[in-house]
């Protein structure tokens, strides 16, 4: 997990459970989200059912980019995406 921040040089580790065995890697700033790991899997693209999902954050991501989430209509349109996303994941 600790690579994943000298890959993307961004992001930090957080444990999910007090026991430590289950973390997750998360990206707080918007700019890392759009300027480093969104180009990242541009230019290394997921394969199967992720590739839409990174599809569905991207659009997110833009969405957000032009303030939509500031308004209520963007604001549910970024709910509907969100609402598609992680169902079927094998």
């Amino acid at each position: 997990m600790q690579s994943l921040i000298k890959i993307f040089g961004c992001g930090g580790i957080y444990n999910q459970t007090i026991s430590g065995n289950v973390q997750d890697f998360i990206v707080t700033k918007f700019s890392d989200i759009t300027d480093k790991i969104i180009p990242f899997f541009e230019a290394n693209p997921l394969q199967g059912a992720k590739s839409k999902e990174f599809a569905n954050f991207k659009e997110v991501a833009e969405l957000m980019k032009e303030g939509a989430h500031l308004t209520y209509s963007g604001l549910s349109l970024i709910k509907q995406i969100k609402s598609r996303m992680n169902k079927n994941i094998d």
